[in-house]
């Protein structure tokens, strides 16, 4: 026993001084990791902080749940955008217009045939013959670019002209 007491002292001041660097070295860690956690909280409660919620669970149920509401209301949008594009294509939005003189008399170009279609080559086709006693108005329903009814060379060609606009 009394080998062992010697040993012991004779070591006893390495054993105090490792320890004792253990130690440090411990609470120089522990200082780390709590600066660490205190940064990490400050982050937490910044996120937190100002919005009424009180953990992070319910702030990413909250989160979750709101994005479900924002992706119903992009289908509904989606919905209606999609509708009214088709509507567009209905509408008549090609026009064209050609003025020209009728009956090679003696004046102006106060005759002319106006195209007015659809994304579906429909629509109608006006014509205004005007002479010094008289003017007529003719209408000719349009369906996929062709007419029921014979058409002149001017109406034909304001057809093309309406069928080129985009």
């Amino acid at each position: 026993m009394s080998e062992l007491n010697e040993i012991i002292s004779e070591y006893l001041s390495a054993f105090i001084m490792g320890f004792a660097g253990v130690i440090i070295l411990m609470a120089i860690m522990m200082i780390v990791q709590g600066a660490r956690l205190r940064r990490m909280r400050s982050r937490y409660e910044a996120m937190m902080g100002g919005n009424g919620i009180e953990d992070l669970e319910n702030l990413l149920v909250n989160l979750k749940n709101q994005g479900d509401m924002l992706e119903e209301v992009q289908l509904e949008q989606k919905t209606l955008l999609e509708a009214a594009h088709t509507k567009m294509r209905g509408m008549k939005s090609k026009v064209a217009m050609k003025r020209y003189n009728a009956f090679g008399e003696r004046g102006n170009d106060l005759s002319f045939s106006l195209a007015i279609l659809d994304d579906n080559h429909s629509g109608i086709v006006l014509s205004s013959l005007h002479n010094r006693e008289n003017s007529y108005i003719y209408a000719k329903p349009i369906e996929q670019g062709e007419s029921q009814y014979a058409l002149s060379p001017e109406e034909k060609e304001v057809i093309a002209l309406a069928l080129q606009q985009i």
